[in-house]
């Protein structure tokens, strides 16, 4: 055999039977083989092993089945980020002529797939506030309605939705619930009737800031129409990112177990603080959502959203004067950050819905992290000193 031939066929290592990595292989690889063309039809009809990675791979089919898991729930599609398990489920379960209803109070990216993407291709949507369940039921009982999308808590001002209620109404109406649930935890909510969840697996999973992915989990049926769609549509999630995800959930629950215990911390220090209008987090008695959320989470998780006293311009100073939390975007990192209320602005919005949105000049989000919880609570309180109030 020459060796252009021998590099591009090497040696195979098979591993002696029983003999088994304690951490699964990455199955870096796009094409797999079979040695007879019977199995390989089998293969390609999805019915034996597998063919061809953006239909499915071992490493990224471990991570679905570890995920479903989680949520309590038989399949799950992993995908490339969380917009591309929010854009995936849509186009699976969303057709031309379809009716959507959503929420003001929901993520922006979300809102713009709804209106500005969906929109383009016929579907209609309605924005009513996630409290206002008497609106709606008017929605549901006035107006066909394929899907229900919302979010608990919600981002960034975290709101509860009563997950049990809105999926009620949506199924009486025969309507598909879906809640994006990043916010609550991979295994929160699982006991209740939602038809698809979806995460932003870059968040929590993940855990390190240094990957991205998402996922759409549910029962057997609905998965079936979001992989065939998934598998059209190539939102393909990389093997190797797959892997450190895995990676990442083996410490899922240590890290938001205690991300969580500082958040609750900070957020008692900040409701105290005299140049804080308003926190808002579910795990303060005071919070309008504690009682709902303390029946519906497992934990009441690690943002936590503030308006501060002052000005815009106050709030952008504070957050400038952060040392320890970095301003950039996602959430659910080792590294606590921070949004200002420049960043979320509701621009998509007019009018009453933008009220609803609940997002203020000062407005700001917090993301805790690792960091040791005396150091975030200093780190804060130097910042206070810059806001104008």
């Amino acid at each position: 055999m020459k060796p252009s031939t021998f590099t591009n066929h090497p040696p195979e290592i098979r591993l002696p039977e029983g003999n088994q990595p304690l951490v699964a292989p990455i199955y870096q690889s796009v094409k797999f083989e079979f040695p007879t063309l019977a199995e390989t039809e089998e293969s390609w009809d999805g019915v034996l092993g597998f063919n061809y990675s953006r239909t499915a791979n071992p490493t990224i089919a471990a991570l679905e089945a570890t995920l479903a898991g989680l949520q309590g729930r038989q399949e799950c599609v992993a995908v490339a980020s969380g917009m591309g398990a929010v854009s995936t489920a849509m186009l699976a379960m969303l057709s031309a002529g379809d009716h959507l209803l959503s929420f003001a109070e929901s993520y922006g990216p979300t809102r713009r797939m709804i209106t500005k993407v969906l929109g383009r291709y016929g579907v209609r949507s309605t924005f009513v506030s996630i409290d206002d369940h008497a609106a709606i039921e008017r929605v549901l009982s006035e107006e066909a309605t394929a899907m229900v999308w919302f979010e608990s808590p919600t981002n960034p001002i975290l709101k509860i939705a009563d997950i049990a209620r809105i999926t009620d109404l949506a199924h009486r109406h025969g309507a598909v619930a879906v809640l994006d649930n990043t916010f609550a935890g991979l295994e929160s909510h699982g006991d209740l009737p939602v038809d698809l969840f979806v995460h932003s697996l870059t968040k929590y999973a993940s855990g390190h800031g240094d990957v991205m992915g998402g996922a759409i989990i549910g029962d057997e049926q609905h998965i079936r129409r979001v992989r065939s769609h998934a598998n059209t549509l190539g939102p393909t999630l990389d093997p190797h990112a797959a892997y450190l995800i895995q990676r990442g959930l083996k410490t899922y629950h240590v890290r938001r177990r205690a991300a969580c215990e500082s958040a609750q911390k900070v957020a008692e220090f900040l409701l105290s603080h005299p140049k804080i209008a308003k926190v808002r987090y579910p795990g303060l008695p005071s919070d309008p959502g504690h009682a709902l959320a303390s029946r519906q989470m497992r934990d009441f998780g690690t943002v936590l959203c503030i308006d501060l006293k002052g000005t815009g311009a106050g709030a952008g100073r504070f957050a400038e004067s952060l040392r320890l939390f970095s301003m950039a975007a996602s959430l659910g990192s080792t590294e606590s950050l921070v949004v200002p209320p420049s960043l979320q602005q509701p621009k998509d919005l007019t009018g009453d819905l933008r009220l609803v949105a609940g997002v203020t000049e000062t407005t700001t989000r917090l993301s805790i992290g690792l960091e040791d919880i005396e150091d975030l609570i200093a780190d804060l309180d130097q910042a206070l000193v810059h806001v104008d109030a």
